[in-house]
């Protein structure tokens, strides 16, 4: 499997501005800017764009490792925070309310464990990787 995206970048750094599409559609010339990445301008910014992934994944994984344990979940809401300091994301903090039914409280975090371990994105990640969780 394959997927792609395109950035369009136009001008300079700080005064330029640029775009984002993705082959779904989902982002179709999304602006971003040097305001929307470093300020509170309009439009997304990579960093946005990694916490929702990391939270997508993270979530999808822990759904296939709760459901392989025989408990799956009635939901799983993930918040991710990503730190961007000094032109490095120094870590992903991922913030979980998880709604489970009889599953243990021992069992849950070794199945959080492993998503936040082994989630794809967590992989590709190369920063500290922090998880918090409230379940029921």
């Amino acid at each position: 499997m394959k997927r792609k995206a395109t950035a369009v970048w136009q001008g300079s750094g700080k005064e330029g501005k640029g775009h984002l599409t993705t082959e779904t559609g989902v982002l179709n010339k999304t602006q971003y800017s040097f305001s929307s990445r470093f300020e509170e301008g309009t439009g997304t910014n990579p960093e946005e764009l990694i916490a929702a992934a990391h939270a997508g994944c993270f979530s999808m994984k822990l759904s296939f490792n709760l459901s392989g344990a025989n408990f799956p979940p009635k939901e799983l809401e993930t918040q991710c925070i990503i730190t961007f300091e000094e032109g490095t994301v120094k870590q992903s903090k991922l913030i979980l309310k998880a709604k489970v039914d009889g599953i243990a409280e021992d069992k849950f975090a070794e199945l959080v464990k492993d998503a936040e371990k082994n989630c794809p994105i967590s992989r590709l990640l190369n920063t500290e990787i922090v998880v918090e969780y409230t379940l029921n």
